[in-house]
């Protein structure tokens, strides 16, 4: 006989029988009651189902040993009250064709049924036309009368104190108490309409009385969030997306701010992270995590929230036009033109309208020509077209005289009509400073003309794919299984990528092209991130990473051609400068991220100088 391998033992075969319904229903519990916040979002779910306008929570030892969840609601019928307690018995659904299009918070019918197995429970309700109140006791199944008002409480106490093991597995308190309270934000977020309250050993913690919209994401998450975002308000086809964009220079550095629902569910679906993710791409960058509040109201039959136990996950029937109408309504909004946000909407003039430096020929798109080449031709000679001249050496300073002489001839609109003004000087060979209505404007020339050249090039480039540089020498490397079918079923996709990527066995794979625009990348770490990317995707979303990879490269060539700091403009090139950032969309920030300008109000000059005090 063979020895057992170290660490096993053999292990007499046991037959197969049926589980006893309390190891059925701690099991099933598991999938879910995780943690008190758990218990909260399910119960809180049930108090919205049954049409409360108040719901508190009150937690002690922030809910591992008590959780309390009352509502104005309906209320139970105390003939269903034992019934709310089985496994599968549920209100909100009767058949097949109504989970299918599910409009309810709830609907499996397990939740109350999970928490009872593992901790000791207690329902009090009371319905409009019932004399008083009925407590069920979940252990023992006792009902006995009880005094409360019309609603639901929902008493959980010594959650898992069944299961020991699970129970240790929880964190602090503090840390439950913040699980717990993220889960009824979430709910508050998206039910403005109903107020909501948390104590915590018997101290109020939070409370949000009903509300606006606006009101309760100010009320929630700072009246700044509401000032630092943008409204989102867009139809597409089935569907409507609303809710409110941060704007880049107020990202954050944990994603802490991002709720995304669907119907009304609070919602992590991959999907949707990856549509805003990618409508965030021109404008942030790094780390820097965006923060928004989306609603995603779909026909509930194009969605499928019987995927997961939680209700977190979602699976979307057409899921290539909830990625599209998700992208293209926060990346409208963000893709405002300088100016557009400071109070007032303006109408941006067209490129045409700007005023335009004498010059030569327009700018072409060259194929695969050295950075070096590139910032040669990429200089701040014509900011209406973007012109094919090498700037000068060397740019003498002249005195303010010379400066004035040369400022534009008065128009029809006042300077102080123009978002970003009237330009007035330049500081340091870095920023121009401007007079507009409500200040000064400080903008950073370098920062701002690289996004005016990247919008420009990704205009010009649309039509061009990318070139594909040949290798000499086959570059070949052990590739996953998962990496040489990407490679054999996306070969058209990576083709416009200026890659060629052929199989070279079952395990093998083989760059024999890369983009021509990046001679110096290295094949094998270029390919294995294009096929990672191009696998989380499906085959709709591939003409996005296209797109993606090729302004990557225009970025880049952007950034080597702005006017660079030190250099000295005229008067009439700094007009210039503003009125394509007018005219430019996702002016607001350069290529990386950074804010291109900044605009500091007479209030606040006043306050320097302490004026008025």
């Amino acid at each position: 006989m063979n020895a057992p391998e170290p660490g096993r033992a053999h292990r007499a075969r046991r037959p197969i029988r049926e589980l006893p319904d309390e190891l059925v229903s701690q099991i099933a519990a598991g999938e879910v009651v995780e943690r008190p916040a758990s218990v909260v979002r399910e119960l809180v779910d049930n108090a919205l189902d049954a049409g409360a306008n108040q719901i508190t929570v009150k937690l002690m030892a922030g809910g591992i040993r008590a959780i309390v969840v009352e509502d104005d609601g309906a209320g139970i019928p105390a003939a269903e009250l034992p019934l709310a307690l089985k496994r599968h018995a549920t209100s909100k659904i009767a058949s097949l064709a109504e989970l299918e299009g599910v409009e309810t918070m709830g609907f499996r019918g397990e939740a109350l049924a999970a928490i009872a197995s593992v901790s000791e429970m207690a329902i009090v309700s009371r319905t409009a036309d019932a004399p008083h109140a009925q407590r069920l006791e979940a252990r023992s199944g006792e009902l006995q009368p009880a005094a409360r008002a019309t609603g639901t409480s929902v008493e959980v106490r010594e959650l898992f104190f069944s299961t020991p093991a699970r129970r240790k597995f929880l964190k602090s308190e503090a840390t439950e108490l913040a699980h717990a309270t993220e889960a009824v934000r979430r709910h508050a977020l998206a039910r403005p309409d109903v107020g909501f309250a948390i104590w915590h050993e018997g101290k109020l913690v939070e409370q949000w009385r009903r509300a606006t919209h606006e009101q309760r994401m100010a009320d929630v998450l700072g009246p700044e969030f509401v000032a630092d975002s943008r409204a989102v308000e867009q139809v597409a086809g089935p569907m409507r997306v609303l809710g409110r964009a941060g704007l880049p220079e107020a990202s954050r550095a944990r994603p802490d701010h991002q709720y995304a629902y669907v119907n009304g569910r609070f919602v992590k679906d991959k999907l949707v992270a990856h549509a805003l993710r990618s409508a965030y791409e021109d404008v942030l960058h790094g780390q820097r995590q965006p923060a928004y509040v989306l609603f995603i109201d779909i026909d509930p039959t194009r969605v499928d929230v019987n995927v997961h136990p939680t209700k977190i996950e979602v699976r979307f029937r057409e899921s290539g036009e909830v990625y599209q109408a998700v992208r293209r309504a926060v990346e409208g909004v963000l893709a405002a033109t300088a100016g557009s946000t400071q109070g007032r909407a303006v109408e941006p003039m067209s490129p045409a309208q700007a005023p335009a430096l004498p010059s030569a020929a327009p700018y072409t798109v060259p194929a695969a020509v050295p950075f070096a080449a590139q910032q040669q031709r990429l200089s701040l000679a014509d900011l209406g077209t973007l012109y094919a001249r090498e700037a000068p050496a060397h740019w003498e300073a002249r005195p303010a005289s010379a400066l004035a002489a040369e400022a534009p001839a008065p128009t029809e609109a006042a300077p102080t009509d123009w978002p970003l003004g009237r330009a007035l000087a330049q500081v340091a060979g870095v920023y121009v400073l401007a007079e507009n209505a409500q200040g000064l404007v400080v903008v950073d020339m370098h920062a701002a003309h690289e996004r005016i050249v990247y919008e420009r090039l990704k205009a010009a480039a649309d039509q061009a794919p990318l070139a594909a540089q040949p290798l000499l020498i086959p570059a070949a490397f052990a590739a996953t299984r998962e990496e040489v079918a990407v490679a054999e079923t996306r070969a058209a996709d990576l083709s416009a990528l200026g890659l060629d990527i052929s199989p070279l066995g079952p395990t093998t794979l083989a760059v024999r092209a890369r983009p021509a625009a990046l001679p110096d990348a290295d094949p094998v770490a270029l390919a294995r991130s294009v096929l990672a990317e191009l696998s989380e995707l499906a085959e709709a979303d591939a003409g996005h990473l296209i797109a993606r990879a090729r302004d990557d490269l225009l970025a880049t060539m952007a950034c080597h051609g702005a006017v660079r700091a030190n250099r000295r403009l005229t008067i009439e090139e700094m007009n210039g400068l503003l009125r394509q950032m007018e005219a430019t969309e996702r002016a607001d920030q350069c290529n990386h991220g950074r804010p291109t300008w900044r605009q500091v109000t007479m209030k606040e000059l006043d306050a320097l100088f302490l004026r008025g005090r």
